[in-house]
């Protein structure tokens, strides 16, 4: 490859991850889910998991597309809970609170991670990474047809 070839392509490159990255990210939004609260347990409704999607051109039809997760924040507590979709009817709630310096953690690509330290954890909240060294407090979720019981007790 030619010298001036390599470092052209080497400076679209340089500009374009970026560009690229920024655009993936707005596409994965984070979403709060919009709850109500029952004696011990916060219900949310299966269908928030669901958006709509409009069609791209006029005249086309408009997509029911499936979120992989749900932020659920609560009153009680200063971090949010991580509704993870699992599987049919499978799901998974931890508290983004990072159990090594108490960091809120981020969301995406099917783990949780910490900004401040770079620890990891599994969307079931087993640590994968440290320097953290212990799983997240998570909570055991119940549903029926229509909703997602989170229970906090």
């Amino acid at each position: 490859m030619e010298r001036r070839k390599f470092i052209k392509t080497c400076c679209s490159t340089a500009v374009g991850i970026p560009i690229l990255a920024t655009t993936l990210q707005s596409c994965g939004a984070i979403y709060y889910a919009t709850t109500t609260k029952d004696a011990n347990r916060l219900i949310v409704k299966k269908s928030e998991f669901w958006h709509i999607k409009p069609a791209r051109r006029s005249g086309g039809k408009d997509k029911k597309v499936n979120r992989a997760f749900v932020l659920v924040k609560t009153e009680s507590m200063d971090f949010p809970i991580c509704l993870y979709k699992m599987d049919i009817d499978v799901y998974s709630a931890s508290l983004l609170h990072c159990t090594h310096r108490g960091c809120e953690l981020n969301v995406g690509g099917g783990i949780y991670s910490c900004p401040c330290h770079g620890s990891e954890f599994s969307v079931t909240g087993k640590v994968l990474e440290g320097p953290a060294d212990r799983d997240l407090k998570t909570f055991k979720t119940e549903i029926d047809s229509e909703n997602i019981y989170i229970l906090q007790a």
